[in-house]
């Protein structure tokens, strides 16, 4: 068990772009809607997402750009709904860095 980097970085492009927006296949903004997230909103998803930061990571799987961490945590969104998620987060193998990658569902 870890604790990753309180200041990781959370690529704006990676919410208003990817979570936050429609897609066909793999869909995560329909499950985020439900607790009121939104492209209109996206920094309390961000400060929610690193709130999770506080919680322990468990190693995933290691790749040659760097370890992939998954932390699990309730995300209470802007409506007061609970959504259960697991996170996923790289540390770079090479700059150190730690970036959001990814959630699921949980």
């Amino acid at each position: 068990m870890a604790y990753l980097n309180q200041n990781a970085a959370i690529p704006e492009a990676k919410l208003t772009r990817y979570l936050l927006m429609w897609k066909q296949k793999d869909d995560k903004s329909g499950f985020l809607a439900q607790a009121g997230y939104t492209l209109d909103n996206w920094q309390q998803l961000e400060r929610d997402l690193r709130n999770l930061l506080r919680n322990e990571a468990t190693l995933d799987r290691e790749t040659s750009f760097g370890n992939i961490y998954k932390i699990e945590g309730i995300l209470v969104g802007t409506n007061e709904v609970c959504l259960q998620v697991a996170t996923f987060w790289i540390v770079d193998s090479f700059s150190n860095e730690t970036r959001f990658v990814t959630l699921l569902p949980n």
